[in-house]
């Protein structure tokens, strides 16, 4: 079975790497990063590269579609290669699936019409203007659908566990929760800003505005 994870420039890493990290460890499963075009594409700041391994044209029907987010889906929402290739590959796939503002993509693709979906806590505006309705839920399901939409980049690790046991079953699950040592113990209570005081969003601020 394919899972095709999409790639492109100044996109989140973690958004990727997080559902990646699950998936691959299950056997069954064939990776494939795909984007425009192949070579490396430059994640949000810069720092990190990741490599694209095939086009969109060379993966037209993958059984599992990840659309990750970053600041770079911005450039995106009009239309072109991600936007069509997300709605094309739909069609077929057994689930397609956003992270963070990868659910903008799928907005974008007429994929969330009228539907309860969810992204990072500062996209909620724009995923509205795309015709979905915005709920703060760390992953939401439209099984009949064949969409799972995850919020803000470290959920798509939970989506991912979720996909695993749909895919395969919830031994699978667990055993790759349990392979990656995923059992969070955050020291801080600040996921997000329903829980944090005016300090914290001033430095949120501060640090959105360096990388914008």
């Amino acid at each position: 079975m394919q899972v095709a994870i999409a790639a492109f420039p100044r996109m989140t890493a973690l958004d990727a790497i997080g559902p990646y990290e699950v998936l691959q460890r299950i056997p069954s499963l064939d990776l494939v990063f795909v984007g425009e075009q192949r070579g490396e594409i430059r994640t949000e700041n810069g720092f990190l590269g990741l490599t694209v391994d095939a086009t969109y044209d060379e993966v037209p029907s993958p059984d599992v579609v990840v659309v990750p987010g970053g600041v770079g889906t911005r450039k995106l929402l009009d239309g072109g290669p991600l936007v069509d290739w997300t709605r094309d590959t739909y069609v077929g796939a057994h689930f397609t699936t956003s992270v963070c503002t990868g659910s903008l993509i799928l907005a974008a693709a007429g994929l969330l019409d009228g539907l309860e979906a969810t992204t990072h806590w500062s996209a909620m505006d724009k995923l509205a203007e795309l015709g979905a309705k915005p709920v703060t839920r760390r992953v939401i399901e439209h099984l009949g659908l064949r969409l799972i939409i995850a919020a803000g980049v470290s959920s798509g690790i939970d989506m991912a566990l979720r996909l695993a046991e749909l895919l395969v079953d919830t031994t699978a699950a667990k055993a790759t929760q349990t392979l990656i040592e995923y059992d969070p113990e955050p020291p801080f209570d600040a996921g997000h800003p329903s829980k944090v005081d005016a300090a914290v969003m001033a430095r949120v601020d501060e640090y959105r505005a360096v990388r914008a």
